[in-house]
């Protein structure tokens, strides 16, 4: 297992009730309610949290792999991450809207970025995984 040699920022969240409970940062900048996928209720759930991480963090990604390619960015880049729950396994998807950049040039980038992204790396070998361009 590879750990940073330097610590750049440690992210610490308490939860209680697990599905159906809440979430605190440490910092108090993330609290929340959480309740079961597709049910009804207040909170958000696991799996749209690591949604927005994974989107975000890819997109963040990929500018920083981007400037590295002297590739420009469109303004209306966008990146959805979609978590599927299965009852025998479950499925990630990134999805990934470049407008403007050529598809080959699109698909470098996005494959690259796959490989730099935090969350990407930390699924890598342990899921299934997709990124597509739309």
């Amino acid at each position: 297992m590879n750990r940073p040699e330097k610590v750049i920022y440690t992210a610490k969240v308490h939860t209680t009730g697990g599905r159906v409970g809440a979430s605190r940062s440490d910092d108090g900048r993330l609290e929340l309610k959480l309740s079961r996928p597709g049910t009804p209720g207040a909170g958000t759930n696991p799996e749209q949290l690591f949604a927005a991480g994974w989107s975000a963090c890819y997109e963040s990604a990929m500018e920083l792999v981007a400037r590295r390619m002297k590739i420009a960015l469109p303004g209306d880049l966008a990146v959805d991450a979609e978590v599927d729950l299965g009852p025998n396994g479950d499925a990630y998807d990134v999805n990934i809207s470049l407008p403007g950049v050529e598809p080959d040039v699109a698909r470098r980038l996005v494959d690259a970025t796959h490989h730099v992204c935090p969350y990407s790396r930390a699924t890598h070998g342990n899921i299934a995984v997709e990124t597509k361009l739309v």
